[in-house]
């Protein structure tokens, strides 16, 4: 079973940010899981949340910054909001890389980004791009199919399994309440690796290992 950090070692440090993606790497994590916005002029950026109000104190939303006014804000006040280029270099072959699509206008970006690194010798099978937006991951399916994909639900695991069926997903991300052992059962023997997210607390962490999940996410990598 592979040990997803979830934005890095969230529950340690500032979220997507290099400092919590070494911490992930030096817990021995086995994936990294990450999120990307665009900039207002076309870069890749690091970050979770639509505004920057949560996390730097500089009210707006992050796709009306441009990247050289990203790269001046901070978040928590310590950490630089990292360029996916950035983090994909630093993270390098450490461990896998979730990149979770926050919006469509990051899709064609991510594909051309991806294939840039691959033409220069990274693997496809390093990554994995995840979205709870469908119609992404279907335009990256159609265009892409190299790219592995993992289908986002917190709602309709059903759903979720035809649609991943439809485009070949490598993987189901489901909510963590969602599972049971016997669905988890059921999407392995259709050749779905099982993601669940986001498991902190040990009591919920030790019935998604006894559920026999493929991949945990979570702030705490270091409770696997």
């Amino acid at each position: 079973m592979k040990k997803i950090a979830h934005r890095g070692a969230k529950g340690h440090t500032s979220e997507n940010t290099i400092a919590a993606f070494g911490m992930a790497i030096d817990m021995g994590s086995d994936g990294i899981e990450l999120d990307v916005h665009l900039s207002s002029d076309g870069e890749l950026i690091v970050f979770h949340d639509e505004t920057t109000d949560r996390l730097t104190g500089q009210s707006g939303h992050i796709e009306s910054f441009d990247s050289k006014a990203i790269a001046a804000l901070n978040v928590d006040g310590l950490h630089p909001i990292p360029t996916l280029r950035e983090a994909l270099d630093f993270i390098g072959t450490n461990c896998f890389i979730n990149i979770e699509l926050k919006t469509e206008k990051t899709v064609v970006p991510v594909i051309e980004l991806l294939t840039d690194l691959v033409s220069n010798g990274a693997d496809y099978n390093q990554y994995l791009v995840s979205c709870f937006d469908w119609s992404a991951l279907q335009y990256i399916h159609d265009k892409m199919p190299q790219i592995p994909l993992g289908v986002l639900t917190e709602t309709d695991l059903d759903l979720a399994i035809g649609f991943a069926k439809t485009i070949k997903a490598t993987a189901i991300h489901p909510y963590f309440h969602l599972l049971t052992r016997e669905n988890v059962t059921n999407m392995q023997q259709l050749g779905f690796k099982v993601y669940t997210w986001t498991v902190n607390e040990f009591e919920d962490l030790e019935r998604m290992k006894s559920f026999g999940v493929d991949g945990i996410i979570t702030d705490f990598p270091d409770r696997l």
